[in-house]
């Protein structure tokens, strides 16, 4: 069983942190779903949004993990905990292998290079939030 550091001092910043992500993520998605709205929804076109790439695809994902990561970090408790560190290593491991298939036609949620380096920050950015999120008995 892993160790975590419980009740740690700056579980406030780190929480805040995670909500920050978590609101870029659904904003993103949201503005997405109006810049795309209309196209198939695996296009490969050229639509931006708040300077990653886009479409259909990513910005419902996108949505998606950002009001879960939303509903965790507003809900707490372990809760949180649990949901940060699982979607933290998520985000890390999506932004991987979209790097390893960004120049193919495997590249279905059309993402860039931007798009890669930001969803590893933001993947670990949750995940270090989770490490130091867990709570327990003072004693």
């Amino acid at each position: 069983m892993p160790h975590y550091p419980l009740n740690h001092p700056l579980r406030p910043l780190y929480r805040f942190l995670a909500l920050l992500a978590a609101a870029y993520l659904t904003l993103f998605g949201a503005i997405g779903l109006g810049v795309t709205a209309g196209e198939p929804f695996f296009h490969r076109g050229s639509d931006w949004v708040l300077g990653l790439r886009t479409n259909p695809a990513t910005a419902w994902l996108s949505l998606i993990l950002g009001l879960v990561l939303l509903a965790a970090v507003l809900l707490g408790r372990n809760l949180y905990h649990h949901v940060t560190v699982v979607l933290g290593w998520g985000l890390a491991g999506y932004a991987m292998i979209m790097m390893m298939v960004i120049q193919t036609d495997a590249n279905v949620f059309n993402v860039s290079m931007i798009n890669v380096i930001v969803l590893t920050v933001l993947g670990l950015i949750v995940l270090t939030a989770g490490l130091y999120g867990k709570i327990g008995a003072r004693g």
